[in-house]
């Protein structure tokens, strides 16, 4: 007996396989990764106004790991059941040029515990911190590994701001356990 015909041999058995399968999709996209179109200027050149994809890492939740260059999948704070993604500048404690289109000069500020700047590459058409402030870090909801879409223009993002051996270690220079 095949394993195909023993499982749509009992109805049960494939119930409980199909649960099984959405269970393990849903632990995948939620906790590992998940993808998306983009869409919008704020990420130009990085990413088109329409048509390419977003690989997001769910690992780095919640802020866990992020570093300044990093690129982010956040929910947007100023609407409802929006994402966005845009590039980390500051982490908790860096003092950030704010720089807001609105602003009569140049102005500092540190960004508070648990929070984090982001800004888009495309500063002229971006809406990000400098509009609404610091992100708070639980807002976070994943780290942009690659563009895999389209395959054309497919690519693996790299944080530039951090040599490939000091990834996995802190600010001091040992390695994290």
């Amino acid at each position: 007996m095949s394993p195909a015909s023993a499982v749509a041999g009992h109805p049960f058995r494939l119930v409980l396989t199909t649960i099984k399968t959405m269970f393990a999709a849903h632990v995948f996209w939620e906790y590992g990764y998940s993808w998306g179109p983009t869409a919008g200027a704020s990420m130009l050149p990085t990413f088109d106004i329409q048509g390419d994809y977003a690989l997001v890492d769910k690992r780095y939740r919640l802020g866990r790991n992020i570093a300044v260059g990093d690129l982010v999948n956040y929910r947007i704070p100023i609407f409802k059941n929006s994402d966005g993604v845009k590039r980390v500048i500051g982490m908790p404690g860096d003092y950030v040029l704010v720089n807001s289109p609105d602003a009569p000069g140049d102005m500092m500020i540190q960004v508070p515990k648990g929070h984090c700047w982001i800004v888009g590459d495309n500063l002229e058409f971006s809406r990000d911190s400098r509009h609404f402030g610091p992100v708070p870090l639980g807002l976070i909801e994943g780290k942009v590994v690659a563009k895999p879409m389209p395959w054309s223009s497919r690519q693996i993002f790299r944080n530039a701001l951090v040599k490939p051996e000091d990834e996995g270690r802190g600010a001091n220079g040992k390695d994290q356990p």
